[in-house]
């Protein structure tokens, strides 16, 4: 009895002991808060577990959003964010006018750009946006048709501390007679806010436009509306872009130092607290995470007793050299959410760690970056070694190489950036007629894979191996005829004979692209394949036109004098089944870099090496047609029909565009050559003027300079069905044909 007492009468005085400290507690920091204020002073609240006096290397999330002193709760913020964007909640239904898009069809998709006003100067970044928009197969000049706007006014750079601070926004476009509250307007934004806390306020009313814009808050993104881009800089490279830095099939797939970051350390100001932290993870052997205090005027005026230190070990390192070394790159977030770091390291095959809570990520509509970045949270820093360590050989493999296939085909030029925020919105407007997840995140990437031509994977060359289907069994020859038919021994009708004898020929096409008018069919001799006469319209990238009547998966490109046998056209689509998504032919070419010239050059002479396959006898898919026609831009194919040549390489710079691979030559016989013109023509082989070939090598220059790159491959592999002789009957040989020539 007496010791049941004695247990109450403790558990009592516990209970009160509780309630005095956290009364007394409360009491005294409402007292020491009270005190603090009348002093003028800041008084810090106690410390909890996950206080930075405690645990430096963890921070509280509001507190790496919000900056220092700054008293805006996550709700006040939203409060103002909706205060200032009062369209918050706007999606492609509510807030655009699909009637615009849809009057055209699928043509319907244009994009207008607001004339620049007189003396208006734009940032080198804004000028390239528009370039792109210009160049590109969307563009109009004529705002009544077009389905989207885009402002001349340079809004990329909203800093009101920045040079490049544009004012007075909001009452210039409300000037503008078709801004309509900012409806079917799309605005670029790349910086956002001022110091000291970098909010999204870009300083004017955007109203229902759809905002492209880098570093995104995802609480203040409209998903299917807006768009997130990456933070691009200056240098940015308008077309084309350097390829990334992976070699293929790198063994062993992880490098010298296993994590690496490299860059500023933010003494105050919002975005500090996450760089503060990153020298937690340093050990200067598999892990170097470098900062330095030493940037902006008055860095030395906030120096702190780490700074020395830190500027000493940030020079013992090079930055390329930890980039091209390191298998993963931290990309915390900056003074806004996005960072230079993340382009860097998908170009450099470095496998992204992401820090930076609340981000956005690029594209995020289409990509799926899981399968490329590693996504880690601001507030658990100590955990990234353990986590990357812990990521086995091949997903390290398949991150490194999702990083390479996403850098080509979105980001590493200002064009795929601005294109990818196009299509992105095209797809939205037709959304019947649009891409699947897995074009967008597959080879060769979405901006290649053209909707409008069919929304089934299996249409697609470069597909088929993926989805472990074949191509069909038959193929389409299209013969290009420019001379007038005067004799049934023309080398033409020869021609058509051979291929029609084919087993797997199933139609022959004529194209006739002479001046003189089609023949009558009872001029052509009777075949045993359909055979049809189409005019060309006499323009030489007819060849090209994706031709309804086409209707198998392979094309057998020809010229009319093209000489070979059955046997070699057999060959050569059993070639082409093994490889659908390359062109796979006779005649080879190769491009070659002058020094002297300072440009490309063309040569003809055969050697070991090409990396061109001329279309006068290949195959090659038929969806090609379709890309050549409505993904290249009209001044090339022009410039085609002007000088009635080049077709067949800018052919060949589309094909190893996509594939990144060069065409297939297979064997042809010795005694092939180019026939002279019929008697009784006036028309001479185009390689017999002297103009012919200084025109093809203007064409290598000009394709590769609208490429941004030179996309040609070369190689020296080759396919022979009679690569050695040996003592086996010629009877029993598959192409005997060929073993007698």
């Amino acid at each position: 009895m007496q010791a049941r007492k004695k247990y109450v009468l403790l558990g009592l005085c516990a209970c009160c002991w509780l309630l005095l400290f956290y009364w007394g507690g409360g009491v005294q920091v409402r007292l020491l808060k009270l005190l603090g204020q009348q002093r003028g002073d800041v008084v810090r609240p106690w410390p909890d577990w996950t206080d930075r006096v405690l645990l430096p290397g963890y921070a509280q999330l509001e507190e790496l959003q919000t900056g220092p002193g700054s008293a805006e709760s996550p709700r006040q913020r939203h409060q103002a964010w909706t205060g200032i964007y009062k369209d918050s909640r706007c999606r492609m239904e509510t807030c655009f006018d699909f009637t615009r898009c849809r009057r055209r069809g699928r043509d319907g998709f244009r994009v207008y750009v607001y004339p620049s006003e007189k003396g208006e100067r734009g940032s080198e970044s804004y000028r390239k946006i528009l370039t792109s928009i210009g160049e590109s197969r969307y563009y109009t000049t004529d705002p009544r048709e077009a389905c989207l706007f885009v402002l001349g006014i340079d809004t990329l750079d909203r800093d009101q501390l920045s040079g490049q601070f544009v004012p007075n926004l909001d009452d210039r476009i409300k000037g503008y007679p078709l801004w309509n509250e900012g409806r079917n307007h799309l605005i670029f934004n790349l910086y956002s806010g001022t110091w000291p806390n970098y909010t999204e306020d870009l300083g004017f009313n955007i109203g229902q436009a759809i905002l492209a814009k880098a570093s995104l808050n995802t609480e203040h993104f409209r998903p299917g509306f807006d768009v997130s881009i990456p933070l691009f800089s200056k240098d940015h490279p308008q077309k084309g872009g350097e390829r990334g830095w992976l070699v293929r099939n790198t063994v062993p797939p992880r490098r010298k130092y296993l994590l690496m970051f490299k860059g500023k350390r933010y003494l105050t100001g919002i975005g500090s607290d996450t760089r503060n932290a990153l020298h937690h993870i340093h050990n200067g052997k598999d892990i170097v995470s470098l900062t330095t205090c030493r940037h902006g005027k008055d860095w030395e005026k906030h120096k702190d007793a780490r700074c020395d230190h830190d500027n000493l070990e940030y020079e013992r390192f090079d930055y390329q050299e930890l980039l091209h070394n390191s298998t993963f790159c931290l990309v915390p977030r900056g003074r806004r959410l996005g960072s230079f770091r993340f382009l860097e390291s998908l170009q450099a095959a470095c496998i992204p760690v992401l820090l930076s809570n609340g981000w956005e990520l690029p594209f995020s509509d289409v990509i799926q970056w899981n399968q490329a970045v590693i996504e880690g949270d601001e507030r658990l820093l100590l955990q990234v070694p353990s986590t990357v360590h812990a990521v086995g050989h091949e997903r390290v493999l398949a991150l490194r190489q999702r990083t390479q296939m996403l850098w080509d085909a979105y980001f590493s030029s200002v064009d795929k950036i601005v294109l990818t925020t196009l299509e992105i919105i095209k797809d939205r407007v037709f959304s019947h007629v649009s891409r699947n997840k897995y074009m967008w995140n597959a080879l060769p990437g979405g901006l290649l894979v053209l909707p409008e031509y069919s929304t089934h994977l299996a249409h697609f060359p470069f597909y088929y191996l993926s989805l472990g289907v074949s191509p069909g069994q038959e193929f389409t020859a299209i013969i290009h005829a420019v001379s007038p038919l005067v004799s049934q021994s023309q080398p033409i009708m020869k021609l058509l004979q051979v291929v029609s004898k084919s087993k797997y020929c199933s139609q022959i096409i004529i194209l006739w692209n002479s001046e003189k008018p089609l023949p009558p069919r009872s001029k052509w001799p009777p075949m045993p394949v359909p055979l049809t006469v189409t005019d060309g319209r006499r323009k030489t990238s007819s060849r090209f036109l994706p031709n309804v009547a086409i209707e198998t998966e392979a094309v057998l490109s020809l010229d009319e004098d093209t000489v070979l046998l059955t046997s070699e056209v057999n060959f050569a689509f059993l070639v082409w089944m093994s490889f659908p998504e390359r062109i796979v032919g006779y005649p080879p070419r190769s491009h070659f870099w002058d020094p002297v010239k300072n440009a490309w050059g063309y040569t003809s002479k055969w050697t070991n090496e090409y990396s061109i396959v001329l279309t006068g006898a290949a195959f090659y898919h038929r969806y090609y047609h379709y890309l050549f026609s409505h993904y290249l831009p009209p001044s090339l194919r022009a410039l085609v029909d002007r000088t009635s040549n080049c077709e067949d390489i800018l052919m060949n710079f589309l094909v190893s565009a996509v594939t990144h691979l060069p065409p297939i030559k297979v064997a042809q016989r010795k005694q092939y050559k180019e026939l002279p013109s019929p008697q009784g023509t006036k028309m001479s082989a185009p390689w017999a003027n002297p103009e012919h070939f200084a025109q093809r090598q203007e064409c290598v220059n000009s394709f590769a300079s609208w490429f941004g790159y030179m996309p040609l491959v070369h190689s020296q592999f080759r396919l022979d069905p009679l690569l050695f002789k040996d003592q086996v009957s010629v009877l029993r040989k598959k192409y005997k044909d060929l073993e007698r020539a």
